[in-house]
């Protein structure tokens, strides 16, 4: 079959959108999904940077949901018109997968970053030209009309949703949300600093007060920290002279969480001094240089740790976030501005730039030929 789909050829150039093919249909435990939406995440971006490790020609995109058309083999327990959001790949055998942890799957880079489900994946999409286009991103490369999934990263969710704006809950918004309601377990009486009001930190803020939570929003851009505030968050900007001061007086002392986005040493050490005795840091942004701690940062049982995927498994976490979307307690749609495919490259300088929080691209039409 034959249909649309942006294509990113090398780390410089941009996205091309053309009529992509793909070799069969489902195998056993995959379903194909007719794209209504899916969101652009800082980690497809980060593909221009990756020196190689993801291998390229390739359809990105890893936060996609949409229609189920067709499914292989009996096991997938999906059904044909099935709506799911699609989350990232998982091999479900590992001893991670059958603790409830996938996010730390022993085969998570493979599966998710370099290399697909092995050489079955090799060439099943290729491009105009008949190149063949990297195995699936994320399990999905759902930067496309459709996508080929593994039905265990697949989830069902109500058809009555907003389809096209649920992608984001796959990955980014998951994130934020998973980091602050699984690693953390946040309730009432606790206060979480966030450092970065982007699409993951805002998304750790809607749910750390939907958690009944005191929520701190750490940013240098006036317009996040008004999103913030929207929230029900505390505003702090992150050039305060005495920022880890400034976090101690707004929670009464010292932050019980902190989550940082940002990967910035500087406001990791300043989180860290201001946590209360035996807090956390978690980090969910991947740090691209060492991380000096200042003394005293990990003092009096503070604990600081890496999450992943917030700690989610995505069939418990996607539809605990879309009932509290349901009660108005998680508007994750307010942070979405909606780009047709064709307008990737624009929706991609709008991220850089940050003109907006979260892009979802909507293929202009599911249409395919056999």
């Amino acid at each position: 079959m034959k249909f649309d789909a942006a294509v990113l050829s090398s780390h410089d150039d941009p996205f091309a959108v053309e009529q992509v093919a793909l070799d069969a249909g489902p195998g056993d435990g995959e379903v194909l999904v007719r794209v209504a939406g899916c969101g652009m995440c800082r980690t497809d971006l980060a593909v221009r940077h990756s020196r190689g490790r993801s291998p390229l020609p390739a359809v990105l995109g890893h936060e996609g949901a949409g229609t189920v058309v067709e499914t292989g083999g009996p096991d997938t327990g999906l059904r044909v018109g099935d709506h799911v959001v699609l989350s990232f790949d998982s091999c479900g055998r590992c001893r991670q997968c059958l603790s409830a942890a996938p996010a730390y799957c022993d085969s998570f880079a493979s599966l998710n970053l370099y290399g697909g489900r092995g050489e079955d994946d090799t060439g099943r999409l290729t491009d105009a030209s008949g190149r063949a286009l990297a195995p699936r991103w994320f399990g999905q490369s759902s930067f496309a009309a459709y996508a080929l999934v593994a039905a265990r990263n697949a989830v069902k969710v109500d058809p009555a949703l907003p389809l096209h704006l649920l992608g984001p809950l796959g990955c980014g918004f998951l994130t934020g949300a998973g980091a602050v309601l699984n690693s953390f377990g946040a309730g009432p009486g606790d206060t979480v600093v966030v450092l970065g009001a982007g699409a993951v930190g805002l998304a750790a803020v809607m749910a750390a007060t939907a958690a009944g939570a005191v929520a701190v929003a750490v940013d240098r851009d006036a317009g996040r920290l008004a999103l913030a505030e929207r929230f029900r968050a505390v505003a702090l900007h992150a050039t305060s002279r005495d920022l880890a001061g400034d976090i101690r007086r707004l929670t009464d002392g010292g932050a019980r969480y902190a989550l940082d986005t940002t990967a910035s040493p500087w406001l990791i050490n300043a989180a860290l001094h201001g946590l209360r005795p035996t807090g956390r840091l978690g980090c969910v942004a991947r740090l691209h240089t060492t991380l000096p701690l200042e003394p005293g940062a990990l003092d009096r049982g503070r604990q600081l740790s890496h999450i992943c995927e917030g700690d989610a498994v995505p069939a418990l976490l996607i539809p605990r976030l879309t009932a509290l979307w349901r009660a108005g307690l998680f508007p994750f749609d307010q942070l979405i501005r909606t780009y047709p495919l064709s307008d990737i490259n624009q929706a991609e300088r709008d991220c850089e730039e940050g003109r907006v929080v979260k892009p979802v691209l909507i293929p202009e039409s599911g249409s395919r030929e056999d």
